[in-house]
C-alpha cells in the first residue's frame, strides 16, 4: 500500500509530505485547492509522461516520491526480472529537470517508464469519473470476468502459446512467399546449378591448364632447346661431360698430394654425377615430348569453357564459380524440399494450436460460469446503490479467431429500468449510472484482485443522499481488502473514513502554494460541516458533522 508521499517543486506545491494509512482515506478540499495536483504528481511516478511546464520554479527540479509497503503482494518476480533491488518498503522516485528531461529510480537503481508503469499496475489503481469509459470496452469487461474465474494463469500460459502460434505462422508464410519467388526462377537456376555441375571445376585446375597449355603451345622452342642442351652435353670433343671428365681426371692425378685437392676432386666429381643425370633426364624429355594437337584442342576447350562460366557469372575465379554452384544448390533443393518444409512447419503449427484451443476452450467455460456470479455480485451492489431494476446481459461465444486473451467474443447489454429493453452501457446508462456501476465493478474486483490501494477520484460525482450513503459504505467495506483513498465532495463519505486530510490553498508572500495535512478530530467535525452547510457553519451542521462521525 501506499505509505508515504513527498512532492517537491511541482505545479503549485512548493514542497509536501503526506503519510498514508490502511483503510479508507478521505481527501476533501475546495474545488481549485489542489486535489488534481495531488494525483497528477502520483502519475509521474507511477509513469506518466511530464515536462518542465509542470515545475513551480522552472530553475530546480522537481522530485516526487512515494514509499510502497509490498512485502504481502509476491512482487519479488518482478523486481528480479527487471534486475531492481526488492524492499519490503519500496521508494518509486522520479525527478523532472529544467531541462524537460526526467529520470526515474526504483529502490536507488535507474530505471525506464516503462517498468514504472509495469509495477504501478501491480501496486495502485487511481480511478476518476472519467475512467467509466473503460465499462464499455470489451477487454475491460473480459477483465471482470476474468478475475472471478481465476483466469490470471490460464490467460497467461495462452499468451505464450498464441505467441508461439503467431511466429510459426509468420514463419509459414515466409517459406510459402519464398516458394512462390523459387518456383519463379526454379527453371533457370536448375540450369545454372546443372550447368556448373557438368563442368565438375576443381579449385586449383585453372592455373594448372594455363600451364600446361602454355607448354602446348611452345613445344617446338622447347623441343629445340632440349636437342640442342643435349648436344653441348654429349659432343665428344667439346661437350660438357667430355670436358668435365678431362678436369675431373686432372684433379685425380694429384689428389694424393694434399688434402685440398683431394676436397676439389670430390667436388668435381659430385658436378660430373649432377651432369650425367641431368643429361640423362635431357635425353629422357627429349625423347617423350611431341607436339599432339589432340592435347592442345582438349586443353583450349577446357579453359574456354572456365573463362565461359567466369564471364556468365562475373567473376574472376573457380572458387567462386563453385561458391555459386552451392548457393544455387540450395536454392533449387529449397523449391525441391518445399513441400516437406511447409508439412513440417503446418505439423508444428497444428500441435501448438491443439494446445492453445484446449487452453482457450477452458477459460470459455470458466468465463460461463463466473458471468452468472458477476451478474448476481453486480445486481446486488446497484440494488443498494440506489439502481434495483438494473440487470445485466453477458452474452459470450466462442468463436475461431485467435484474440489476445482467448478466442471468445463477448457482448455486455443492460437495463437500467424495469421493463426497459437491453441495450448497450454507453445507451442505456447515464453518467451517474455508469459511476455506481464502476464502484460496483471496483468493489466485486476487491475481493479477487491482489491490488494493494486504490484511489476513487469524485467518483460520487452526481449522486447525493442516501445513494451517497450506500457508496459511503461499500468503500468501507473495500478498505477491509485493500487500502482505499477517495476524493469526494460528499460529508457522507468524507465521515466514513479512518483518515482524513484536507488539501488547501494559501498565500505565502503572494506566492500561493497548496498544502494538504491531516485533520484531527476537531478539525475534521469543522471540515465536515463546512461540507454541509458553507464557511459560515452552524451549531447545527456542527451536530450534524459529529453524527455523521460517530
Amino acid at each position: 500500500m501506499l505509505t508515504n508521499l513527498s512532492i517537491k517543486n511541482y505545479a503549485l506545491i512548493e514542497q509536501l509530505k503526506v503519510s498514508f494509512k490502511d483503510n479508507l482515506s478521505i481527501i476533501t478540499g475546495e474545488t481549485g485547492a489542489g486535489k488534481s495536483i495531488l494525483l497528477g504528481a502520483l502519475g509521474l511516478v507511477l509513469g506518466k509522461r511530464a515536462d518542465s511546464s509542470t515545475l513551480k520554479d522552472t530553475t530546480s527540479k522537481c522530485i516526487i516520491e512515494a514509499q510502497f509497503s509490498i512485502k504481502n503482494y509476491r512482487l519479488e518476480p518482478f523486481f528480479e526480472e527487471n534486475d531492481i533491488d526488492f524492499d519490503q518498503e519500496t521508494i518509486i522516485r522520479r525527478e523532472i529537470l529544467p531541462s524537460g528531461k526526467s529520470r526515474a529510480f526504483i529502490n536507488d537503481t535507474p530505471t525506464t517508464l516503462q517498468v514504472l508503469q509495469l509495477l504501478s499496475e501491480k501496486l495502485i489503481d487511481i480511478h476518476s469519473q472519467y475512467q467509466t469509459l473503460q465499462l464499455s470496452d470489451v477487454n475491460f469487461q473480459f477483465e471482470i470476468i476474468d478475475s472471478l474465474a481465476n483466469n490470471s494463469a490460464k490467460i497467461e500460459s495462452y499468451k505464450r502459446g498464441l505467441l508461439v502460434f503467431n511466429k510459426l505462422t509468420k514463419e509459414l508464410k515466409k517459406i510459402k512467399e519464398h516458394q512462390a519467388v523459387a518456383n519463379e526462377q526454379y527453371e533457370y537456376n536448375l540450369h545454372l546449378f546443372e550447368e556448373l555441375e557438368k563442368a565438375n571445376l576443381k579449385p586449383d585446375e585453372q592455373a594448372i591448364l594455363e600451364q600446361q597449355l602454355d607448354k602446348e603451345n611452345n613445344i617446338e622452342e622447347i623441343k629445340l632447346n632440349l636437342t640442342e642442351a643435349q648436344a653441348l652435353a654429349l659432343n665428344e670433343e667439346i661437350g660438357i661431360q667430355a670436358l668435365l671428365s678431362s678436369f675431373t681426371s686432372n684433379l685425380n692425378k694429384i689428389k694424393s698430394y694434399a688434402l685440398e685437392y683431394k676436397e676439389l676432386y670430390e667436388r668435381s666429381l659430385s658436378l660430373k654425377i649432377e651432369l650425367d643425370d641431368i643429361t640423362n633426364e635431357l635425353e629422357n624429355l627429349n625423347e617423350t615430348i611431341e607436339f599432339d594437337p589432340l592435347e592442345l584442342e582438349k586443353l583450349n576447350d577446357r579453359l574456354q569453357l572456365i573463362y565461359n562460366l567466369q564471364k556468365k557469372h562475373a567473376v574472376n575465379s573457380i572458387s567462386e564459380l563453385i561458391s555459386i554452384k552451392e548457393n544455387l544448390s540450395i536454392k533449387v533443393e529449397a523449391v525441391e524440399n518445399s513441400a516437406t518444409l511447409i508439412n513440417e512447419k503446418e505439423k508444428e503449427i497444428k500441435v501448438v494450436a491443439e494446445k492453445i484451443d484446449k487452453l482457450a476452450f477452458t477459460i470459455y467455460n470458466e468465463r460461463k460460469n463466473a458471468i452468472p456470479i458477476l451478474i448476481q455480485k453486480l445486481e446486488t451492489v446497484l440494488t443498494n446503490l440506489g439502481m434495483e431494476n438494473t440487470r445485466f446481459k453477458f452474452e459470450i461465444t466462442h468463436s475461431t479467431s485467435y484474440f489476445t486473451n482467448g478466442k471468445d467474443e463477448l457482448s455486455l447489454l443492460i437495463s437500467a429500468n424495469k421493463g426497459a429493453n437491453f441495450g448497450t452501457l454507453k445507451k442505456t446508462a447515464s453518467g451517474g449510472e455508469m459511476s455506481r456501476i464502476m464502484l460496483a465493478v471496483k468493489a466485486i474486483l476487491s475481493e479477487y484482485s491482489n491490488l494493494p490501494t486504490i484511489i476513487f477520484d469524485e467518483i460520487d460525482t452526481g449522486v447525493s443522499g442516501d445513494v451517497s450513503q450506500k457508496i459511503a459504505d461499500i468503500m468501507q467495506q473495500m478498505s477491509a481488502n485493500m487500502q482505499v483513498i477517495t476524493i469526494t465532495h460528499l460529508p457522507q463519505i468524507a465521515a466514513k473514513g479512518k483518515q482524513h486530510y484536507k488539501v488547501y490553498k494559501q498565500d505565502l508572500d503572494n506566492n500561493i502554494v497548496t498544502k494538504l495535512m491531516q485533520l484531527n478530530e476537531h478539525e475534521r467535525v469543522n471540515e465536515i460541516a463546512e461540507m454541509l452547510s458553507g464557511k459560515n457553519f452552524s451549531e447545527t451542521a456542527i451536530e450534524h458533522a459529529k453524527q455523521l462521525l460517530n
